[in-house]
């Protein structure tokens, strides 16, 4: 593939070269890309707004991650987000920091990944700003989202006896890492070695390449289900439940034989001496949601595709605890993702 130096476009003619194919999906974005800032209209809506920041070395390894791959997962990190607040991603701005190590070619592929999580979660690319950066790779995304009044979820709305639901399954992302991480040490020692990633295809493509959990939402409003409270898994189970306890004014139980994990997850713990469960609680990066929903719509959620009741909300004076297989009680500690460690 050819090389294009970034300098040969320039700032403006790479901001036209990166985004010149895309196209406005929805009627609340009035202004996109082309002018000082976007103009987006919500009329009865009221808007969400929130925003990642993504550095190399930090975030993300470029040895293993593909820069498309990249790009898809720093839109769908941020589309989760929204997607946490039940309410719906509408646009995005994105702004890069690049380094000279990086060619035009380089940041199409990214782009193309950021285009197609738009196109797939029917979100646009209204603007951003790019930037020459001394330290490698830095990409930030803010999103804009809409939400209805009545319908916006917090985490602080966790009320006793609730019980306490998450999607899908959890730790795989994290075993994803590990599985990337050892084959990388064993490529640094030896240049020529293959890597070996049969039979975990899945827990790669949840740590390479997530997804929001846009159809849970669906499925809560088709319910008519509205969650008391509800986060997404980013840092870890045990992380956000203590973030919804804190700010709820409650205590919780989970319990051990309820946490939802994925067959190939359990398999690499294994495989690595690893306790799946702990994987589960504290690996991150899941983007899965956990919420809390009134007892009464227990009938509802055990008929819901891919949602996992694994507890329940407590007075705050019980605490907030991990309950294993044998009764006994482990107290929760938010042991997930910090960049600031």
């Amino acid at each position: 593939m050819p090389r294009t130096e970034i300098s040969a476009l320039g700032e403006f003619g790479l901001i036209k070269h990166l985004t010149e194919k895309v196209k406005i999906k929805n009627r609340s974005t009035v202004k996109g890309i082309g002018d000082d800032a976007a103009v987006l209209s919500y009329n009865d809506k009221l808007v969400l707004l929130t925003s990642d920041l993504l550095l190399e070395g930090v975030h993300f390894d470029l040895m293993y991650v593909p820069l498309k791959h990249l790009g898809y997962k720093a839109a769908i990190v941020n589309f989760s987000d929204i997607y946490a607040m039940n309410g719906q991603p509408k646009q995005i701005i994105v702004s890069l920091g690049v380094s000279k190590r990086f060619s035009v070619e380089d940041l199409e592929q990214i782009y193309d990944g950021i285009l197609l999580a738009c196109e797939n979660y029917g979100v646009d690319l209204v603007g951003g700003d790019t930037s020459a950066s001394l330290t490698g790779l830095t990409l930030s995304i803010s999103c804009v989202g809409e939400g209805e009044s009545g319908r916006i979820t917090y985490r602080n709305g966790a009320r006793e006896n609730d019980l306490i639901c998450v999607s899908g399954d959890l730790g795989a992302a994290y075993m994803g890492l590990q599985l990337l991480e050892r084959e990388k040490l064993v490529f640094e020692g030896n240049e020529q070695a293959q890597p070996h990633f049969d039979g975990y295809e899945y827990i790669l493509e949840r740590q390479l390449k997530p997804e929001a959990r846009r159809d849970i939402v669906e499925q809560l409003r088709e319910k008519n289900i509205i969650p008391t409270a509800m986060m997404d898994i980013s840092d870890g189970l045990s992380s956000e439940l203590l973030h919804i306890c804190t700010q709820s004014k409650t205590g919780c139980r989970i319990y051990e034989d309820k946490i939802p994990v994925s067959f190939q997850a359990a398999a690499m713990a294994e495989e690595m001496n690893m306790n799946i469960v702990t994987a589960a609680l504290n690996g991150g990066e899941d983007y899965e949601l956990v919420f809390t929903a009134s007892l009464e719509d227990y009938e509802k959620l055990v008929q819901m595709e891919n949602i996992s009741i694994v507890g329940h909300i407590t007075k705050p004076e019980s605490g907030c605890y991990l309950v294993g297989r044998d009764g006994g009680e482990i107290e929760l500690q938010a042991q997930g993702w910090n960049s600031l460690r």
